[in-house]
């Protein structure tokens, strides 16, 4: 065999052998990248389940807007007089919830007392009992407003004018948010163009409803819920609560405690119990109720 032949012979083992080289890189390249898209993959479901697990921890997993100094767990709680004050009342409500109306138009003047002296600060969770129970959207509208008077630091003020002019349970009258803002009127300075922004878009709708399921959660199904220092102290019927009995069981909670630095907060000029429109102690039906039966929530 010629030099010549035996040369070409040895290029053409060298140009195989050189390709073998070449495809196995290839390949080795191909199932280094399927490996890393696998992992990659893994990692995103494992992410995607830890997002859910978090999300059904979180009760949805969807941060909600919260009103300015909304405190307490997922920040539900509107908190009401001096943060350092002994003894903390809870208040569970329903804006539309006429035994709600009766223990605020009983109440509402012993517990401001005993907020401006600093002796209990007042926890509020603001819930939807009756929209569940009879329909509409009033106690959903009502709590937005409130949770928007909040923002402007109205919150009490503002509170106190829905009570005094909550309509029957029947008349789903908060449902009209040109009703929530006329009595912002009566709410020195609470009605301007971020205020009215916040009730027509339903800026804490998801806030509130997101209390009304922590309430469902909490153990207690009726509004109002009231506790002092968790206690509930307003579900015997057989021994009411009273104002001068609230006085006490405050007095003794807070006996050898130094009372808190509150602040008196601003009141509207009309008390609560000077409604225009119907009673909060009137029944559905029409006919006067002293203690109106609380408001029982409902799985509907």
């Amino acid at each position: 065999m010629s030099q010549r032949n035996r040369d070409g012979k040895r290029t053409a083992r060298e140009r195989l052998r050189e390709q073998r080289e070449i495809d196995k890189a290839r390949e080795k390249r191909k199932r280094t990248l399927i490996a890393v898209g696998a992992v990659v993959a893994v990692l995103a479901i494992a992410a995607g389940v830890g997002l859910l697990v978090a999300g059904r921890n979180n009760g949805g997993g969807v941060a909600v807007a919260a009103p300015a100094g909304a405190a307490g767990k997922d920040k539900l709680v509107i908190p009401v007089g001096a943060s350092d004050a002994p003894s903390t009342l809870t208040v569970y409500e329903d804006f539309r919830c006429p035994a709600c109306g009766q223990f605020e138009k009983t109440f509402t003047d012993t517990i401001h007392q005993l907020e401006d002296s600093g002796q209990i600060k007042v926890d509020y969770h603001l819930v939807r009992i009756i929209d569940g129970n009879a329909g509409g959207t009033g106690s959903l509208n009502a709590a937005n407003a409130a949770a928007c008077a909040q923002d402007q630091n109205k919150f009490r003020a503002y509170h106190d004018v829905l009570y005094a002019n909550q309509p029957v349970e029947t008349d789903d009258k908060f449902a009209q948010k040109t009703y929530l803002l006329q009595l912002a009127d009566k709410v020195g300075g609470l009605k301007t163009p971020t205020f009215t922004t916040c009730v027509n878009n339903g800026t804490y709708d998801a806030w509130v409803k997101k209390s009304n399921s922590a309430f469902g959660q909490s153990g207690f199904n009726s509004t109002p819920t009231v506790l002092l220092n968790n206690t509930n102290i307003y579900a015997d019927t057989q021994n009411p609560l009273t104002p001068a009995k609230l006085k006490q069981l405050v007095a003794d909670a807070n006996k050898g405690k130094k009372p808190g630095t509150a602040t008196p907060s601003v009141t509207p000029s009309q008390s609560p119990s000077q409604s225009p429109s119907q009673s909060p102690s009137q029944s559905p039906s029409g006919s006067r109720s002293q203690s109106p039966s609380p408001s029982q929530s409902s799985t509907g």
